[in-house]
């Protein structure tokens, strides 16, 4: 029989918009884990009638909490809200699209222990789109996050992400309220100057693909849209985008 793995200090805060099936496969994913929290929020940001009947059909098996919205108000203001209601030291933050993987119980378990090591850490991240270029190895596959302020190229600004990862409650209190009436992406990049700003300070994982895998179909694709020349590939276009971003990055960090 596998182990429970009861983790008491932790809310998992889920934030859902019209994506119940793929919720539904991240809590029974959770569950074929043998992960238990002192609390699993389910934030919905005013998903369309068929996807909150399923939710409430997956309240009665899984027990969680789940809090509406009566108008879609956009991701910033579901994970506020979501954050408002939780009680425990810690929050566990994972978009309905994501798959907990075999090897997260046990870094989960070191992710905990480091932060009540660590007074100084704010927050641990598990997952990425590609590896941040400044680490200090730290230990269990875990890295310190370094920000070089006059280092070049723009990825040292990718510091903070809205990807799974686990944080203390002074979060919010630390580095502010996520920014509401703005695109989720814009409200990210606020966040993200918020942390480097405020001395913000983080665990990376090395190996970020083996904890969460992130899926998405046709049935239920991403709902962020990104514009044309955020994702053309051609390789001009990626040398003025990075141009781009190194100057603008720059820009608003001396601001």
């Amino acid at each position: 029989m596998q182990k429970k793995h009861y983790f008491k200090d932790i809310t998992l805060l889920i934030t859902h918009y019209n994506r119940s099936n793929s919720l539904e496969r991240l809590l029974k994913s959770f569950e074929s884990l043998n992960c238990e929290f002192e609390e699993v929020i389910v934030s919905d940001d005013c998903s369309k009638p068929v996807h909150l009947a399923k939710i409430e059909t997956l309240q009665n098996v899984f027990n969680f909490r789940l809090l509406k919205s009566e108008v879609n108000k956009g991701l910033a203001n579901n994970i506020n809200k979501g954050e408002d209601e939780i009680k425990t030291a810690l929050t566990l933050y994972v978009q309905e699209d994501f798959v907990p993987l075999n090897l997260f119980v046990e870094k989960l378990h070191l992710a905990v222990g480091y932060l009540q090591e660590r007074p100084d850490l704010d927050m641990v991240r598990f997952y990425a789109y590609f590896d941040y270029p400044y680490l200090k190895p730290f230990k269990g596959g875990f890295s310190e996050m370094i920000f070089r302020q006059f280092s070049t190229g723009y990825k040292k600004f990718y510091y903070y992400s809205d990807h799974p990862h686990l944080r203390r409650k002074s979060f919010i209190s630390k580095f502010g309220r996520y920014i509401e009436g703005i695109k989720s992406d814009r409200a990210e990049y606020r966040m993200m100057f918020s942390f480097i700003k405020n001395k913000g300070k983080a665990l990376f994982y090395d190996d970020y693909k083996s904890l969460f895998d992130q899926r998405n179909d046709s049935v239920e694709p991403s709902t962020v849209k990104r514009n044309f020349l955020r994702e053309n590939n051609n390789i001009v276009m990626i040398g003025i985008r990075n141009l781009y971003r190194l100057v603008r990055f720059n820009f608003d960090l001396f601001r």
